[in-house]
């Protein structure tokens, strides 16, 4: 149990009714889970109001209660804390409750549309390939250096978040890599961890639905970067539109990188192969197993980082070198016949149409690309129809299936995304709802030497379908029916 005064340490509070001095058993913001003694806190969520269950969360026993609206009705035997923001006090008291491990630890957090699992991912294994003990918050998973968990959200709520923060504290690490999302921002779930850097990758057509603008949707990334001190780093992408945008009025030291522009960390393709690619990096070669302009931009990222955290130049490039790509971005897959799968988590119009760009470098003019591709139930409509344009342009037959449908219609997604194509296009493009089929249509009429995309899903290891999760793996099953139907 704790003392709820010490818990409440940097929260911003309008106002007290009760004694905190009173000792805290658990901390909840669901209702269902109070248990005696414990502190409700009510936030207002997208589906449900928790101060409409404060009077539930005093009936099964909680003795505090957080909220933005004190009650009409007050009992006598609780404590109130008024709050100007209870989703920000319910993440600064995790990491009250949690001892305050950003503290102990140097976090880097990595926001952006495309990018951050990549970026993140190769840092962390950068520096754990280096010896530095070091932990990951990522899309794919959590990593405390050699110890993998399992994640559903890119940036997981505060109290899960802290957790491991406090788990990677106590097991050594010294550098922790962190994927923050715009949901993640703007919901505070990052409220009270003090990052030593921050590094921005770009923006493009995304979670619109939920943000409602482009504007607000740069805003809430730019707020990782508002909230940097002077000791802090940030680290921005000069070849994205919105890259100075981010730093505007940060206090941090700013570093800028890039491929086209006169970035501080500037990168320059040497070569380009299928295996991996050759660059220069501030004058110093360096070869890569990754593919693509993107992930130099990534590696670019990589460096700079590398480089503000105390890595030697040279030790970085070698480092940089070893880094296998990440499961699920630009994954190749050698099927027989010499054809290729690539599995990528591409699931924007602007990271599709640089898979396949990048794509349309390697091929040779007797190679077809052969695209297959899905959009998400209940979020973002609008990318819908600018996902199939994109796609049938840059691939020479379209397979059009279902992704993570969630509690819509299938048919209603496919004809959304079949709208954003021309006459002439839809004569390349066929639309299979389910995935599966999909997949072994494109293995059937593949020819020797083609190309198979496989975009949207990445490292997922389900689908979605009307609210259950059942078994999926892309890279798996795109694999298998290679070597059934091309044997």
């Amino acid at each position: 149990m704790k003392l709820l005064k010490d818990i409440l340490f940097g929260v911003r509070i309008l106002d007290v009714l009760g004694s905190t001095l009173v000792a805290i058993n658990n901390v909840n913001s669901n209702s269902k889970n109070i248990k005696k003694d414990d502190l409700f806190i009510a936030i207002q969520g997208a589906s449900a109001d928790g101060h409409e269950f404060i009077e539930t969360s005093i009936n099964e026993g909680a003795i505090a209660i957080i909220c933005e609206k004190i009650p009409k009705i007050i009992n006598k035997n609780v404590t109130y804390i008024h709050v100007s923001s209870s989703s920000q006090a319910n993440a600064i008291i995790a990491r009250n409750w949690f001892n305050k491990p950003s503290e102990k630890l140097t976090i880097v957090g990595i926001t952006g549309t495309n990018g951050k699992t990549t970026t993140a991912s190769l840092l962390f294994q950068l520096f754990k390939n280096s010896g530095v003990k070091s932990g990951l918050i990522s899309t794919i998973k959590i990593s405390i250096h050699n110890s993998n968990y399992p994640t559903q959200h890119t940036t997981p709520d505060p109290w899960e978040i802290q957790k491991y923060l406090n788990k990677m504290s106590e097991q050594g690490c010294k550098v922790v890599f962190m994927e923050v999302s715009s949901h993640g921002l703007i919901q505070n779930r990052v409220s009270g961890i003090q990052f030593k850097g921050a590094i921005f990758t770009n923006i493009s057509h995304d979670h619109i639905d939920y943000h409602k603008t482009l504007d607000n949707y740069v805003a809430a990334k730019k707020i990782l970067f508002d909230n940097l001190n002077q000791s802090a780093f940030a680290l921005y992408n000069l070849d994205d539109v919105f890259g100075e945008t981010m730093i505007l009025e940060c206090k941090a030291k700013k570093l800028s990188y890039g491929i086209l522009g006169n970035a501080d960390i500037k990168a320059r393709i040497l070569e380009s192969h299928i295996s991996g690619t050759l660059i220069s990096i501030n004058q110093k070669e360096c070869w890569l197993k990754l593919i693509g302009d993107f992930n130099v931009s990534n590696a670019c990222a990589v460096y700079g980082a590398a480089i503000q955290l105390g890595m030697a130049p040279d030790i970085a490039l070698q480092g940089m070198s070893a880094l296998e790509p990440v499961d699920g971005r630009f994954q190749k897959i050698e099927g027989p016949n010499n054809i290729m799968g690539i599995v990528d988590y591409a699931h924007t119009p602007d990271a599709l149409e640089k898979t396949l760009n990048n794509l349309q470098k390697f091929r040779k003019p007797s190679q077809r690309i052969i695209t297959i591709i899905g959009c998400g139930g209940d979020r973002d409509k609008e990318k819908r129809p600018k996902m199939a344009s994109v796609s049938a342009s840059l691939c020479d037959y379209l397979i059009l299936t279902s992704d993570n449908p969630r509690t819509e219609k299938p048919e209603s997604i496919l004809k959304e995304m079949e709208n954003g194509l021309e006459k002439l296009e839809k004569k390349h493009c066929i639309s299979i709802e389910d995935r599966r089929e999909a997949i072994k249509l494109a293995c059937q009429n593949a020819n020797p030497g083609d190309i198979i995309v496989l975009a949207g899903k990445g490292h997922e290891k389900f689908q979605e379908i009307n609210g259950e999760k059942t078994p999926f793996d892309d890279a798996l099953i795109l694999k298998n029916m290679l070597m059934d139907v091309q044997a």
